[in-house]
């Protein structure tokens, strides 16, 4: 009993010493979690941003330096040339039109971003047969590009299904030739790329909508509210991002514009778009150098454009209460 006795004080310490390491051991593992809670972010980025790094910034940062020298595209020489290419970009006059070409696409798109902001609210009403237009609305966006081209190769042709059309309604006079005559043939091209690109507008336009909570409508139709007070004072002001969206992308676009009137005129008669423009002087001319102080100024327009409507039309959180 004795030794018992004896034993119990001395064996105490040790079953504290085993609790007091409990909280460490328990501790470990608690960190480890929450460690790897907050990697877990990064990790998942790792990848997508070594892909944007690798096909998106290296690629900018290699155009920026191609810019500033002479490189046709093959020699391994490349002779620094300094701001040479953009001073030409911006002196010869062949350039400077097709700014004036990509003006037509610019206002087209805002054309465009008008019918289908029209549309996307007419359907956010009760409508008969609301699926059916929505889909009609959307689809030529989801036909590929070459076939709108030829398509509409074939129906702007003389003699073709619009001058039908025209003669068969009397306004005969207002036959023309679509794509060969210069000084329509880029509001004719314009006017394609509206058909094809609105589509992609109004579903932007109508998603927005339908985010508004139904409640605001509802609170507002019982103050006595209409259909254009509701437009006014509760769509537009909640669709303001979407709007800013839609206008940079315009602009892009404007610049951008390449399918449509390289597949029905190859850039004739006065048709020539900043790409078409761009692809030219680098695998016709061999001039990789000055087609990449090109795609620079390209790029510096719409990050301008960009900064200038956000300066204009600042994110604000819209409150509809």
């Amino acid at each position: 009993m004795s030794l018992t006795k004896a034993a119990r004080p001395t064996e105490a310490p040790t079953v504290g010493a085993e609790g007091a390491a409990q909280p460490e051991l328990r501790g470990t593992p608690r960190r480890r979690r929450g460690w790897r809670r907050k990697a877990a972010p990064y990790l998942f980025l790792i990848l997508p941003l070594a892909l944007l790094l690798v096909f998106t910034y290296w690629p900018v940062l290699n155009m920026f330096y191609y810019s500033v020298t002479d490189w046709d595209g093959l020699d391994k020489t490349k002779n620094f040339v300094g701001l040479d290419n953009y001073t030409e970009t911006f002196t010869e006059p062949d350039n400077l039109r097709v700014f004036l070409v990509s003006l037509y696409y610019f206002v087209a798109a805002l054309a465009q971003m008008a019918i289908a902001l029209y549309f996307a609210v007419l359907l956010s009403f009760r409508v008969r047969f609301k699926n059916l237009w929505k889909g009609i609305l959307f689809f030529p966006y989801l036909i590929n590009g070459v076939a709108i081209g030829m398509i509409f190769l074939n129906f702007l042709k003389p003699d073709g299904g619009l001058d039908t059309v025209l003669s068969l309604l009397g306004f005969d006079s207002l036959i023309r030739q679509w794509t060969g005559d210069p000084a329509i043939i880029n509001i004719t091209l314009a006017s394609v790329a509206v058909w094809r690109y609105m589509g992609l507008n109004f579903v932007m336009f109508l998603g927005a909508i339908q985010s508004i909570p139904r409640e605001t409508f509802e609170a507002a139709a019982l103050d006595g509210a209409n259909r254009w007070h509701e437009v006014r004072y509760i769509i537009l002001p909640s669709i303001r991002p979407i709007v800013g969206l839609q206008f940079i992308l315009a602009i892009s676009g404007a610049l951008a514009v390449f399918e449509v009137p390289y597949i029905m005129t190859g850039g004739g008669n006065g048709s020539e778009t900043f790409v078409i423009r761009t692809i030219w002087t680098a695998f016709q001319r061999n001039m990789v150098g000055l087609a990449s102080a090109m795609a620079v100024i390209m790029l510096l327009i719409v990050l301008i454009m960009t900064w200038i409507q956000r300066a204009v039309m600042p994110e604000r959180k819209v409150d509809l209460a």
